[in-house]
């Protein structure tokens, strides 16, 4: 299924680009082309059409501006920012823009392949390192409350899935790290969004990374 994903890589830095073209390729996805530029970007999406586009914000023309250029004329078209930009207003940008995914540059190969397959999916990916600070940034502007804990009413099941939800697990590798079908992982999950209100995974990540953010600053590595 991996196989059939095809992928673009577009950026100014030719060594991490053909490194990670080399990397997504050497476990099964087609790469169908590459560039470097905003004009780059929307032609080939135009023209070939990718399944996935790995898109970064700092190349010339600007990797913000070219979301909405490029969903103009490809509405479908699956767009996942790879940068290392932790700014909030970046990743709020792109995510309204349209993006279905923000990761950082420093992601793992074999992450990087998970994230791919999952934005393929449907689903939306942001790095859970990134998760907290704009849950933070969000909630804060709104002044909405911050004490009540959503997380009290998932029961043990349902808080081990959302932690490999946050991890960064797709559906099929949580089904297999906690030994249960996938469709009972898709039927936890559903519970899980509906007493945590939210709409999808981005969301259920956030709000556990936004619980959680005391401790990830105290234990933040250098």
């Amino acid at each position: 299924m991996m196989s059939g994903i095809r992928i673009a890589v577009i950026d100014d830095h030719p060594l991490f680009r053909e490194g990670v073209a080399r990397s997504l390729a050497e476990v099964g996805f087609e790469i169908i082309a590459e560039g470097s530029t905003r004009e780059d970007a929307i032609r080939i999406s135009q023209e070939q059409r990718p399944d996935i586009l790995l898109m970064d914000i700092s190349m010339p023309g600007g990797g913000l501006q070219a979301i909405l250029q490029i969903l103009e004329c490809v509405p479908d078209q699956k767009i996942i920012m790879l940068t290392v930009s932790e700014a909030v207003d970046d990743i709020v940008r792109a995510l309204k823009s349209g993006a279905k995914g923000y990761v950082l540059k420093g992601v793992g190969s074999r992450a990087l392949a998970e994230i791919v397959r999952a934005v393929a999916s449907g689903e939306t990916y942001v790095s859970p390192s990134l998760s907290a600070r704009l849950f933070s940034d969000l909630t804060a502007s709104s002044g909405a409350p911050t004490d009540a804990d959503p997380l009290a009413k998932l029961t043990a099941r349902e808080r081990e899935i959302l932690d490999l939800v946050a991890a960064g697990l797709s559906n099929k590798h949580i089904a297999i790290e906690l030994d249960l079908h996938e469709k009972t992982i898709k039927h936890h999950l559903t519970r899980i969004f509906a007493k945590l209100g939210v709409k999808n995974r981005t969301e259920a990540a956030m709000t556990l990374a936004r619980r959680q953010q005391p401790e990830i600053s105290v234990n933040k590595r250098a």
